[in-house]
């Protein structure tokens, strides 16, 4: 009986040694991050369970926790990048209602434009719109640049971001095989805390989720189905960054046309897939920042575009709208499109047989060839655009508009309408559509230097391009629309003569206020449709509103976007804390528990030892016998 009160004693000596060692281990890696508890399983052994021998370490670790903790790791990386971006943007525009902020700007300029109604014969007041304007124009080019600059802030981190992301992977992936390889208990666990705290690590830069192998690897999945890792292959990523991003710098699937860099997975087989047009990454800072570089910012571009063409449109622009008039069956309308120039954007609206109403875009153009026209660069995104080509005569007109619009309706000169007046007829009854209305803004000044025709409108504003450019909303070359925000400049014809703010011709007195009180109608209170793209409306609704008011819309939507965007990284911010909260209850080392453990483990090691002492004195006695 002694023997077997030595073996069972000497047993329980070395079990609680090594648990005694497990115990020490966790204290010692109190606060260390990405340390998980370790746990000792004992087992029993010999005849009746009266031996105890020293089982595996094993790890304290709730899987689904686990899981829950990387999914709002990916999250909060998400949130968090997207507000941090969205913070500077909203401090581009200014704080509201000051001197400096957007509005502010645009309100001084419009203040001058009412002195100098007011008093059109001052010369300090003219003097004054000139400033006021160029100093608008350099406040909407200095935050459509700042726009671009966090785009290629956005461009850079993307790299950065992608090859972190490919490091984790790597990493992963040789950990996988160093697990499966060693034989050690304690450096086994060691390896598969340093795995789970790069698959943590990883979740930051996009979303994944683990699935575990039997031979104790895991494969690393992005939630829309790519494999990332499996066991020792790891895909690697790449980005080919285009540094410095323009305003027609956007992303297509089209590697020929793109003009920002795309994030690229090779395969271990050799595969390269484009995880950006597959839309595999859903969440993390990855996710965050292509949707910062190719919808947040470019939206913002695209708000200071339309206010840039707005503000020049809307002072040098005709309203067109079209009258009604019936001719037998026939129903349609008159207007006049007098200097319609490239751009000048006609807009017919329809309904058919079946009740649905649609608009059709006439689309002037001067090139040689019909320009490519996306719907989206358009007021209506669900528009159908019909180019029409200018030829420099209201005949060559009216026949051009015939042929785009086709032979259910009938275009015809009108002289009674104007010098461009045209009429345009369909015949319900016969089955063709009927004409809702026709509306185009007509661009009055032909040149930047035409000031006195005798109309009110004037080319204040133009496209700084180098060439001084008439801006009318051109497709011809490409979009003048795009980039004009940095382009738009006073007028330098203006700025040498500012008597050209009140001249409508050679006869005008200097006392006529007709022209700046036009302007300051114009800018202030006379509406403009402005894009869907802009966002402003709302999904794929144009926006409708006078520059000034456009302007403030611009500004409340962007601290409405940062104020959300903080908001839901506050939110996503508790629900991380919760997640880590939750998996520190259970993976974490408490210094007390652990204590009380080593208490307990140095009771039974003196327990075991007393025994072995009892045992020997025993078979001492025996033997003196």
């Amino acid at each position: 009986m002694s023997f077997n009160a030595i073996n069972t004693a000497s047993a329980g000596l070395k079990a609680t040694q090594a648990a005694i060692g497990v115990v020490s281990q966790n204290i010692a890696n109190v606060g260390t991050v990405g340390y998980t508890k370790r746990t000792l399983d004992s087992v029993s052994t010999g005849v009746g369970n009266s031996g105890v021998s020293v089982g595996t370490i094993g790890r304290a670790l709730d899987a689904a926790s686990l899981k829950q903790l990387r999914m709002e790791t990916s999250g909060a990386a998400y949130t968090g990048s997207l507000s941090a971006v969205r913070t500077q943007l909203d401090q581009l525009y200014g704080t509201p209602g000051t001197a400096t902020a957007l509005d502010g700007v645009v309100n001084d300029f419009a203040l001058s434009l009412q002195s100098l109604a007011s008093d059109p014969t001052s010369a300090p007041a003219r003097s004054t719109v000139v400033t006021k304007a160029a100093n608008l124009a350099s406040t909407i080019g200095t935050i459509a640049q700042g726009v671009q600059d966090l785009r290629s802030a956005t461009e850079s981190q993307l790299g950065s971001d992608t090859a972190k992301a490919s490091e984790y992977l790597a990493s992963i992936a040789k950990l996988n095989m160093q697990v499966t390889g060693t034989t050690d208990e304690g450096a086994r666990v060691s390896l598969l805390d340093q795995r789970d705290q790069a698959i943590t690590g990883l979740s930051a830069f996009l979303d994944v989720q683990t699935v575990d192998q039997r031979d104790g690897t895991v494969s690393v999945i992005t939630t829309s189905g790519m494999t990332l890792v499996d066991r020792g292959a790891a895909a690697i990523l790449s980005f080919d960054g285009r540094g410095t991003l323009s305003p027609d710098s956007e992303y297509t699937d089209n590697p020929a046309t793109r003009g920002v860099g795309t994030i690229t997975a090779t395969t271990p087989g050799g595969s390269r897939i484009d995880l950006i047009a597959t839309k595999a990454i859903r969440s993390g800072s990855l996710a965050a920042g292509v949707e910062l570089r190719d919808a947040v910012l470019p939206q913002a571009q695209r708000q200071l575009d339309e206010l840039a063409a707005g503000l020049s449109r809307s002072l040098s622009d005709r309203s067109a709208a079209g009258t009604a008039v019936t001719s037998g069956t026939s129903t349609g309308f008159d207007i006049d499109l007098g200097g319609l120039s490239a751009g000048n954007a006609v807009t017919v609206s329809v309904r058919d047989a079946a009740g649905t109403q649609r608009n059709l875009v006439l689309m002037p153009y001067t090139s040689d060839q019909p320009p490519s026209i996306d719907p989206a660069d358009t007021n209506d995104p669900t528009a159908t655009i019909l180019p029409i080509k200018l030829t420099g005569t209201a005949t060559g007109l009216r026949d051009a508009i015939q042929t785009a619009l086709g032979s259910s309706f009938s275009v015809t000169s009108q002289p009674s309408a104007g010098t461009g007046g045209l009429r345009i007829l369909t015949n319900p009854t016969g089955g063709a559509p009927t004409l809702l209305g026709v509306s185009a803004s007509v661009t009055q000044p032909q040149t930047t230097a035409d000031f006195q025709s005798g109309q009110l409108q004037i080319p204040l504003f133009v496209d700084g391009d180098g060439k001084g450019t008439l801006y009318t909303g051109s497709f011809d070359g490409g979009s003048q629309l795009t980039g004009f925000a940095q382009r738009i400049s006073v007028n330098q014809a203006v700025v040498g003569t500012t008597a050209n703010l009140v001249n409508t011709s050679s006869k005008t007195l200097a006392s006529d206020a007709s022209r700046p009180q036009y302007l300051y109608q114009a800018l202030t209170g006379a509406s403009r449709t402005f894009a869907a793209a802009s966002g402003i409306g709302g999904v794929d609704a144009p926006y409708t509103a006078s520059v000034q008011d456009f302007a403030q819309r611009i500004i409340d939507a962007q601290g409405a976007g940062a104020a959300s965007a903080q908001n839901l990284d506050e939110g996503q911010g508790i629900a991380l804390a919760t997640a880590q909260s939750r998996v520190a209850s259970v993976s974490g080392v408490s210094i007390d528990e652990e204590m009380s453990k080593l208490v307990q483990l140095q009771t039974a090691y003196s327990a075991n030892a007393r025994v072995l002492t009892a045992a020997r004195d025993l078979l001492d006695t025996l033997l003196r016998i």
